[in-house]
């Protein structure tokens, strides 16, 4: 609900300030872009996903994992990274067209719950275990979180190039990496990805 309520605003605001039939007066166009659930090496935020297995992993302690039957679009952070290049792109070439709202995220049929997210991160490190810590009365999360990337596949030829379990892979692998080793590592996942 959130995100259609920012989108309504964001098509008020560009239909009253930047309306795209009088592009040749103003100069300007807005797009919005979504990702979905976004991962990748570098996160080391509070009370994220990731960084709390990666924070167990290393301390060989169990992952807390709550409700771990939910799904949601993971995605590495190369994928919408190149998905926001090319809207920027696009819309600077052609404003009229692409001055609209996009998804990035996977493909529809590779949503991961968090359930299959700590397993696949616990292979990918090579050990360690997870717990579930779900509690009655915790705040409400959706069951399911999927993102609808069809208008950025047909209007912009972006796709998803990896899957979610290459993804998790691909961020558990940079973790592992020693901090002098890290940007190095950065750079060859992005070159790795640009020649998938």
């Amino acid at each position: 609900a959130s995100k259609a309520c920012t989108e309504l605003v964001v098509n008020s605001f560009r239909s009253s300030f930047f309306n795209i039939d009088a592009i040749a007066s103003h100069q300007k166009t807005i797009a919005t872009a979504r990702a979905g659930n976004v991962i990748g090496g570098g996160d080391w935020n509070k009370d994220r996903l990731i960084p709390d297995i990666i924070q167990s992993l290393s301390e060989r302690s169990a992952i807390e994992v709550r409700n771990p039957c939910s799904i949601r679009p993971w995605q590495h952070v190369l994928e919408p990274l190149t998905g926001y290049l090319l809207l920027a792109a696009s819309l600077q070439a052609n404003p009229m067209a692409f001055s609209r709202a996009y998804n990035f995220g996977p493909l529809p049929g590779d949503h991961l719950t968090v359930q299959q997210l700590a397993d696949t991160a616990i292979a990918a490190w090579g050990d360690g275990a997870w717990i579930d810590v779900s509690m009655p009365g915790q705040l409400h999360e959706a069951g399911i979180l999927k993102l609808d990337i069809n208008r950025a596949m047909n209007d912009l030829g972006w796709y998803p190039k990896m899957n979610a379990v290459k993804a998790i892979e691909w961020t558990i692998n940079w973790y592992k990496k020693p901090l002098s080793q890290q940007l190095d590592y950065t750079l060859h996942q992005i070159n790795q990805y640009l020649s998938i």
